[in-house]
């Protein structure tokens, strides 16, 4: 059903259909009905949200929403709750309900002012926006869209159902797996930073190496990947890289990889399967990461980090020796007058 809002025309749904759809176990009234989706503290009583860490159960009271998915274990009276495994997906499976008759503003076909290279080969129902540009012996495959002022370089390569955002840019012998989606300002394939010094002046070493991109990638706005100095810097099957990541020359990054907003990685360095890599998260360069491992928030890593092992601090170290040492640092005011009243009594013994 359909319902005048705004001056809009929004879906509305119950929150008994809610429950049919996601196969959840509904509390409350099932004629409950939403029109759109939320957090939990800033939804209305015509909106979804849904509660998916247990340390904000308290929100619980407080939110506005109409309808919230829970996890099956959670009882809140007085409030319409769908009760399922895993609320923030069933969440998103909802959103995607909401949003699949949402207007498509991806570009249609050919747009007459793109530039593209006569020998480039581009699939009959690949998208390009204004002002792209596509060079020569570029591969673009089928079902990708590139929007507006994207720059596709010589001989690089995108996969089926790729996604440029306005303003990519994709160097040349750059390749792109298939479902890949890059944001905004995003360069992949840029030179990687390498000098030699010589008579006192930094002399360029040149970068002739590419950038490997692996099957549903999704890199945020403002990356830059560098190309690598000989062979490929790679970036793994389902890896997401949020928005202001460095990458360097010769990174390697495995699969299903999480690397948040400001961080840095230096040439060389290795990062294994389902690594985290939490913000402003700074490794040097040759070392290696290992499978399941967690780089904390503002740490700087400066050694190899064996697998599963979470570490914390400048430079880091294992996150329980790190909090440890954080919670002795701020008791510092204290220990100092606990060693001066000792130097005291020392002092006084002594006479």
């Amino acid at each position: 059903m359909t319902v005048t809002k705004n001056n809009l025309t929004v879906k509305e749904i119950s929150a008994s259909e809610i429950a049919a759809l996601v196969k959840g176990e509904l509390a409350g009234n099932g004629g409950s009905l939403v029109s759109g989706f939320s957090g939990i503290k800033e939804a209305k009583k015509d909106e979804l949200t849904f509660l998916a860490n247990p340390k904000y159960e308290s929100l619980l009271s407080e939110t506005q929403a109409g309808v919230i998915l829970v996890p099956r274990q959670t009882v809140c009276p007085g409030k319409t709750v769908i009760r399922v495994d895993n609320p923030s997906l069933c969440f998103t499976e909802m959103v995607k309900h909401f949003l699949k008759d949402a207007p498509d503003y991806r570009p249609q076909g050919i747009h007459p002012t793109a530039v593209i290279g006569a020998k480039a080969r581009l699939a009959a129902d690949a998208a390009v926006g204004p002002h792209a540009i596509i060079e020569n012996g570029a591969v673009i495959g089928k079902g990708s869209v590139i929007h507006a002022q994207c720059y596709v370089g010589h001989d690089a390569h995108l996969g089926e159902h790729c996604l440029l955002y306005p303003q990519v840019v994709v160097r040349e012998k750059v390749f792109l797996g298939d479902r890949v989606i890059v944001h905004s300002g995003t360069v992949i394939g840029s030179d990687g930073y390498g000098y030699v010094p010589v008579d006192g002046r930094h002399m360029k070493i040149p970068q002739i190496g590419t950038v490997h991109i692996e099957n549903d990638v999704e890199i945020g706005a403002n990356v830059t990947i560098d190309r690598a100095r000989f062979d490929k810097t790679i970036i793994g099957e389902g890896t997401k890289i949020d928005n202001l990541v460095q990458i360097a020359h010769n990174v390697v990054i495995g699969k299903h990889c999480l690397v948040i907003a400001q961080s840095g990685i230096a040439g060389s360095t290795r990062l294994g399967n389902h690594v985290i890599l939490a913000a402003q998260s700074g490794l040097v360069g040759h070392i290696e990461i290992g499978d399941g491992a967690v780089v904390a928030a503002q740490s700087g890593v400066t050694h190899s980090i064996n697998p599963g092992d979470q570490v914390f601090g400048s430079p880091a170290h294992p996150i329980k020796d790190a909090y440890r040492t954080q919670a002795h640092v701020q008791r510092l005011d204290k220990y100092v007058d606990m060693i001066k009243d000792l130097k005291k009594r020392v002092e006084k013994l002594e006479k």
